[in-house]
């Protein structure tokens, strides 16, 4: 399964752009998205852009992967709505 990963830009390229997220720094191949500007937030999958995304996106898509780690690791105090605040009111 392929999930895709908030990432924000912190050096600009035209091809390839430096960028840090879950998993530390890392080269994102920007083809699909075309050149974005320092500090914008990207949604990555296996190493590419694929969409520009806001940083509260971002924010709720970390929050999220985190919510799945906790459910793979089988954490006790485990709430759905900490993670997945919309899914918790439905």
């Amino acid at each position: 399964m392929c999930v895709g990963i908030p990432v924000q830009i912190i050096n600009s390229g035209e091809f390839i752009s430096l960028c840090r997220g879950r998993n530390g720094e890392e080269p994102i191949n920007m083809m699909l998205t075309g050149p974005q500007p320092e500090g914008a937030w990207l949604l990555a999958f296996l190493g590419s852009a694929r969409e520009v995304i806001s940083e509260e996106d971002a924010r709720n898509i970390d929050r999220a992967l985190d919510g799945l780690s906790a459910i793979m690791n089988r954490e006790e105090d485990f709430k759905v709505a900490d993670y997945f605040p919309g899914l918790a009111d439905s």
